[in-house]
């Protein structure tokens, strides 16, 4: 095998390589935000200008508006009216509360009337016209010139509601300082309206004050004196339940030996018994025990304790010590020893009696102790009794008793409120005051033309980067050579840019950027196979006018200028027009063959201009399909790769015609010409299935129609460079 042999193959790989690492990188996600942005720069500009010009035009056509702004500062006030403990709240919530509280009544709907009627607005015509009110209600109908006096009222609250609606108010951050701000398109209007605000705000802080000292002590008497009769209700309900309930409570004694909280004698009586049960119970157990101990033999701690007992075994145990010693003179029938024998005999009776009458006793006091415990455990059973009878009577006693708790700290805490409060507290003193009045705003404080320029910017920025995105998603049309292969999922074989002339008067040109793109196709045809450029292949597309044909044309034209031998069959024998390129008629060709003519050289014609051979595609047929499911083309080709290093088939679109898949399972594989910004992807997609579908070899898409301008940020400046340099280069030599 030669080096030259071994080449093609590490190409393949060496593409292979590459082709994977460039599908498995994906851009990153700015450079894609930068590419969609060129992609649609214009739509972007456009917007932004337009916002731009939207906002320049309403800026102009507001009325100038001035805006007054008057100071005041609200201390926190420092006299309480109640020091009640446990009532007082963290000063910094108190704190917030207040001023939150001071910031509503600044916006309140009565101090906004009482402006309006202080500054006569209710009757001033000027007033709802600066504000352009309309209404169709009565009390804004012209009698004479005036309003209508009836309707002083309706007036009156519409007018606060305009200056409320004009008014802000503006706390300065860590400070006790307030701003009052009202804007009308009237400077000197909105300084009156600014310090009038602030004068009646203070007035009527003081007028509070006033009205709730003197207000809040008759409501105390009153509520004092309800709270009392409540109090002694509720005590009389609570004695007389427990008169009615038999309930009798005595008070425990707390460690300081002061009173604490109520006991029952019940629960006394339980107590006691219940101890005396256990310690009843611990005896019982006790003797128990003893009685249990007691053996046959006297073996019990008692029997063993008895002196008399202790005494009668010590004596038999002599005359059983002595009758041993006769025996060993003596027989047992001996006199001296039968004597021994019977005070033995006595003795043992004795010991036994002895025993019995100890057992008696153990037993005796087991039943004693057992009779007490059982008494005991009856009594403690009764008590329970009582007890739980106790706690069913008790729970209306305890609710008569919370009330009386209840009813006692809320007369106490308001006596001593009651104590506290004085008439003469707070009145005078005023915790609001003005820092700085209010001046007439010499500048209007809106329209504010460069920002409301920056905001129509803005705004058009974001609604051109919408609409970009949105067209970004709407957009199917393959626009790139790295999409093409990420959505296809096919090798790309090389893009062709977009050419306005016609194709074969370019191909004329060795040096034109279309050549060039071909040259780059044709080379990577070459490793596709072992044995380099398929010998038989077709160029076929989704539908018409995707540049197939001129694809044909120009690798016919590329692989002849190598030296090759070469034949383009137009297959498309439902819209011919290879014929048209040669200056020919379609009435002898590809038809006439697959219908039986065997005579191939009569159905060509040469392409001089170009170098290679073409065959039209014939008379058209009635069905075209069925010429092609037969051998007649496989036919064909086994007889012109005899004659032609290459066959190049010219075929129809995939969808809506079987022919090009008739045709693609008679050639070695399949180039696939995919136009550039002119074809949806799943359209593309479905083509594509159908060639699967058919088992047919798809070598690879030739991106067609590509314009570096309309393509993904990225490409502009190789694509520039190769085309346009070239371009400008055979300007320079011409």
């Amino acid at each position: 095998m030669t080096d030259s042999a071994l080449i093609p193959g590490s190409h393949v790989a060496a593409a292979a390589l590459l082709q994977a690492q460039s599908e498995n990188t994906s851009p990153p996600l700015l450079r894609q935000y930068l590419r969609i942005a060129m992609r649609w720069r214009y739509v972007i500009i456009g917007a932004v200008a337009i916002c731009f010009l939207i906002g320049l035009i309403a800026t102009l056509l507001m009325t100038p508006q001035y805006t007054a702004s008057s100071t005041i500062e609200i201390s926190r006030e420092a006299d309480k009216v109640t020091d009640l403990q446990g009532v007082e709240r963290d000063a910094g919530i108190a704190d917030q509360e207040f001023y939150q509280t001071q910031y509503g009544l600044l916006q309140s709907r009565a101090l906004s009337e009482r402006v309006a009627t202080q500054l006569k607005l209710t009757e001033s015509q000027n007033f709802f016209g600066m504000f352009d009110f309309k209404s169709d209600d009565p009390a804004f109908t012209l009698a004479n010139g005036r309003y209508p006096a009836s309707s002083r009222a309706t007036r009156q609250r519409v007018a606060g509601e305009i200056l409320r609606k004009h008014l802000s108010i503006s706390p300065t951050r860590m400070s006790r300082l307030v701003e009052i701000k009202f804007t009308s398109p009237d400077p000197v209007f909105s300084a009156s309206v600014a310090n009038t605000w602030a004068e009646n705000f203070i007035q009527t802080n003081l007028e509070r004050k006033i009205q709730a000292t003197s207000y809040g002590r008759d409501l105390l008497q009153k509520q004092l004196a309800q709270l009392k009769q409540r109090l002694d209700e509720s005590q009389r309900q609570l004695v007389n339940y427990a008169s009615f309930a038999k309930i009798i409570n005595l008070p425990s004694q707390s460690n300081n030996g002061q009173s604490g909280s109520e006991r029952s004698i019940v629960v006394d009586d339980l107590a006691a018994i219940n101890a005396a049960l256990a310690q009843a119970t611990a005896n019982r157990i006790e003797a128990q025990a003893r009685y249990q101990q007691n053996g046959r033999a006297g073996a019990s701690a008692e029997a063993l304790s008895n002196s008399a007992i202790n005494s009668l075994r010590q004596r038999r145990a002599e005359l059983a010590a002595e009758y041993r010693r006769l025996m060993t003179q003596f027989e047992p029938g001996y006199p001296a020893a039968q004597a021994i024998q019977a005070q033995i005999i006595q003795l043992d009776r004795s010991i036994a009696s002895e025993e019995g009458r100890v057992t008696s006793s153990l037993l005796a006091d087991y039943r004693r102790t057992q009779e007490q415990e059982q008494a005991l455990q009856a009594k403690v059973e009764q008590l329970k009794g009582d007890y739980l009878d106790l706690r069913r009577r008790s729970i209306q006693y305890n609710i008569y008793q919370q009330e009386v708790d209840t009813n006692q700290a809320l007369y106490d805490g308001l006596l001593q409120r009651f104590k506290e409060i004085g008439v003469a507290g707070g009145v005078g003193v005023n915790n609001v005051s003005v820092v700085d009045p209010a001046q007439t705003p010499k500048t209007p404080s809106s329209p504010k033309l460069l920002i409301n320029l920056a905001i129509a910017l803005l705004a058009g920025l974001g609604i051109g980067a919408a609409l970009a995105f949105g067209l970004e998603q709407i957009d199917e049309g393959i626009t790139d050579p790295a999409q093409a292969k990420r959505e296809l999922g096919l090798p790309l074989l090389g893009s062709i840019p977009k050419i306005e002339e016609a194709p074969k008067d370019i191909l004329l040109d060795r040096k034109s950027d279309l050549v060039d793109a071909y040259l780059t196709v044709q080379t990577n045809l070459a490793f596709s196979t072992e044995h380099g450029v398929p010998r038989s292949f077709s160029v076929t597309s989704t539908r018409p006018t995707e540049g197939k044909s001129t694809t044909c044309l120009a690798l016919a034209t590329t692989l002849a200028r190598g030296g090759k031998r070469i034949i383009l069959i137009d297959g498309d024998m439902r819209n011919p027009s290879i014929h048209h390129l040669g200056g020919v008629r379609h009435d002898r060709g590809l038809s006439n063959y697959l219908t039986g003519e065997d005579n191939i050289d009569s159905l060509t014609f040469p392409m001089e201009e170009l170098g290679f051979t073409a065959m039209s595609a014939g008379p058209l047929p009635p069905n075209a399909a069925e010429l092609l499911t037969g051998n007649r083309l496989s036919q064909l080709i086994a007889r012109l790769l005899e004659s032609y290093d290459h066959v190049i088939i010219d075929s129809p679109p995939v969808m809506g015609l079987a022919d090009a898949p008739l045709i693609a399972t008679k050639v070695e594989g399949v180039v696939y010409a995919v136009e550039s910004h002119g074809i949806r992807t799943g359209l593309v997609k479905e083509a594509l299935g159908r060639l699967i579908t058919a088992n047919v070899r798809i070598i690879g898409s030739v991106l067609t129609k590509f314009d570096a301008k309309k393509a993904h940020y990225g490409y502009g400046y190789g694509y520039e460079y190769g085309y346009r340099y070239g371009r400008k280069a055979k300007t320079d030599a011409a």
